[in-house]
């Protein structure tokens, strides 16, 4: 009895090992919205860490999270650091590409609740009179992070999906109110 219920803890187990080796390692998730303003008007919000206060969706879940800026007031090196509580964490981010009204790329590095590391990018392309502005995140995970996703039900999709949703409302009524 005890055998049959070993081999079924491992068949089980062998089985959940083999479906979080098939799932992919990369992940993407963007989101995108249109903006009444010119690109030039949009820029200056995602190219200065300082504004990001402003439509951050993670700024209004700890307002009391300790914020430092180092490097340049905005563009490229300008770095923010943040700590707050368990649902903003502590981390990174440093623009490492500045392109004017066009783009801007951030190396994002997480310190907790654990470490993780992905690339940012927000586009920013003119259309008529408005900006279409693409919020996008990429990255890696690796199979212990997979496992725990999978074990949580953890939807990177929607979770940073939802955020990114948010950010980008945020953002259009911040800039588009002038």
């Amino acid at each position: 009895m005890l055998k049959r219920v070993l081999l079924g803890i491992a068949v089980l187990l062998a089985a959940f090992l083999g479906y979080v080796a098939t799932q992919p390692s990369a992940f993407s998730v963007a989101r995108s919205t249109t903006i009444a303003a010119p690109p030039a008007a949009v820029f200056a919000h995602v190219n200065d860490f300082h504004k990001w206060q402003a439509w951050s969706p993670w700024a209004k879940r700890d307002p009391n999270a300790k914020a430092t800026f180092e490097g340049p007031e905005a563009g490229e090196g300008a770095v923010f650091k943040w700590a707050g509580n368990h649902e903003v964490g502590a981390g990174s981010m440093r623009i490492v590409e500045s392109r004017p009204a066009e783009r801007v790329r951030i190396e994002l590095a997480f310190t907790e609740p654990f470490e993780d590391k992905a690339d940012v990018e927000l586009t920013l392309k003119q259309a008529g009179g408005t900006t279409d502005v693409t919020w996008r995140i990429a990255g890696e995970n690796g199979f212990v992070e997979r496992a725990i996703m999978t074990l949580m039900g953890i939807d990177l999709e929607r979770m940073i999906g939802a955020d990114y949703e948010q950010g980008l409302t945020n953002l259009k009524a911040v800039v588009e109110k002038g």
